[in-house]
């Protein structure tokens, strides 16, 4: 029973001894909070703020070009299908596929042997009549002499007068079947009627060929000058037309991924209309194309400057931000704290923007990062410093998946154009 006894004491005096160590130790680490709880509240109200990583650039005064982009097809100048203008066998083709010809340029012959006999019997009828035709004027030179001698009557006169007249239309017409005929000689011999290149030959040697035919021989398309029909918003063409008074208008056409330039030629019209189911108007520019870079129903992007402007401050597009109170950047301040300034935008090109109001030359303003950003708060540049110009705020913005690449991505086709307006 003793035994017993002593097993439950030392059991009791065991499970006293743990309750007390757990109660010391609650109550040191109440008294260490408490000592430490007026440190612990300096320290978040006056301790050292983290500063917001972000990707900046400088606002810069520079010409802004204005651009009007559209999708465009390239159209040879020039397209003629080559055809035969009578019926006969072709004998030959003086060219070759691709080549290329020269405006009056033999291309093929035609056997000119049935009109050369055709020839020979039109001359054969137009000497007869001309003979009939000249004895008819010698009696008509002989009746009227008779006539004044009063030898035959007025009537018999006449008649004669009508004969000649009758004769020397017979003559006329003949002359003019030689002339038909001669001028069949003429078109056995084909003749390119404009500059250009040959395509692949519709028709070969030792066929008839007949005038009604619908292919004809050949198909020459005319590459220098070469054109792009092109459409624009019915809304730009008023802007369209008054600055073509005032000079040309320089385009571009660049590939079908719009990043590279392929040719810079100019505007040359309008189309007399505008298509009602899309609500845009044709615009036509001719592209010297003398490196042959540009081909017949080739997609291309085009895109047309309207006017360079003089002296804009210009910030990337990417810096500008919208909200309830308007359009408005973050700018960096000296103390490098973020500071939100509402600003009036004026045009906005590719990648750039051109500020009105609310910015000067030479402020940092904040390309990417903008969303963790309030007033006052510290920011850190990326790359440890400022950086020093557009090319390497378009950079920063460059080497994230944020807002610099979301802002390329919504200008799409006019980034390539518009990366570097001139300065």
């Amino acid at each position: 029973m003793s035994k017993l006894l002593r097993h439950k004491l030392a059991a009791h005096a065991l499970i006293c001894a743990c309750f007390a160590l757990i109660l010391g130790g609650c109550g040191h680490t109440s008294a260490d909070s408490k000592q430490k709880g007026g440190g612990g509240k300096g320290g978040r109200g006056g301790g050292p703020q983290m500063a917001v990583p972000v990707a900046v650039d400088q606002a810069q005064v520079r010409d802004l070009p204005i651009l009007l982009n559209g999708l465009g097809s390239v159209e040879a100048y020039n397209t003629v299908a080559v055809k035969s203008r009578l019926d006969g066998q072709l004998i030959k083709i003086n060219v070759k596929e691709g080549q290329e010809v020269k405006e009056g340029e033999l291309l093929a012959e035609i056997d000119p042997r049935p009109y050369e006999v055709q020839l020979s019997q039109t001359q054969a009828t137009l000497f007869k009549d001309q003979s009939a035709l000249k004895d008819a004027r010698l009696n008509l030179e002989r009746f009227q002499q008779l006539y004044k001698d009063g030898v035959i009557s007025k009537q018999q006169l006449d008649t004669q007068g009508s004969l000649e007249g009758q004769l020397d239309g017979a003559v006329r017409a003949d002359q003019a079947q030689v002339d038909n005929v001669k001028l069949n000689l003429v078109y056995t011999r084909i003749t390119a009627p404009v500059s250009g290149r040959i395509g692949l030959k519709q028709i070969d040697v030792g066929n008839m060929v007949h005038a009604a035919d619908p292919n004809g021989l050949l198909v020459i398309t005319q590459l220098q000058p070469i054109a792009v029909i092109f459409s624009l918003p019915q809304d730009n063409l008023q802007a369209v037309s008054q600055h073509m008074n005032k000079g040309k208008l320089a385009v571009d056409a660049y590939s079908r991924d719009d990043q590279t330039k392929i040719a810079t030629g100019y505007l040359m019209t309008i189309d007399n209309q505008i298509d009602t189911t899309t609500g845009t108007g044709k615009l036509k520019a001719v592209f010297d194309n003398r490196d042959r870079s540009l081909w017949p129903n080739e997609f291309v992007n085009v895109h047309l400057l309207l006017e360079v402007r003089k002296n804009n401050i210009v910030v990337p597009s990417a810096a500008i931000q919208r909200g309830p109170q308007g359009t408005y950047v973050f700018t960096v301040k000296p103390d490098k704290t973020a500071d939100m300034r509402t600003v009036t935008t004026s045009i906005s090109q590719g990648n750039f923007t051109a500020i009105s109001q609310g910015l000067q030359s030479g402020e940092t303003v904040v390309t990417d990062g903008q969303d963790k950003l309030q007033p006052g708060t510290k920011v850190e540049v990326r790359g440890g410093g400022q950086n020093g110009g557009p090319g390497q705020g378009d950079s920063s913005a460059g080497q994230k998946g944020g807002a610099g690449q979301g802002n390329r991505g919504h200008h799409g086709n006019n980034g390539q154009a518009n990366a570097a307006p001139t300065q």
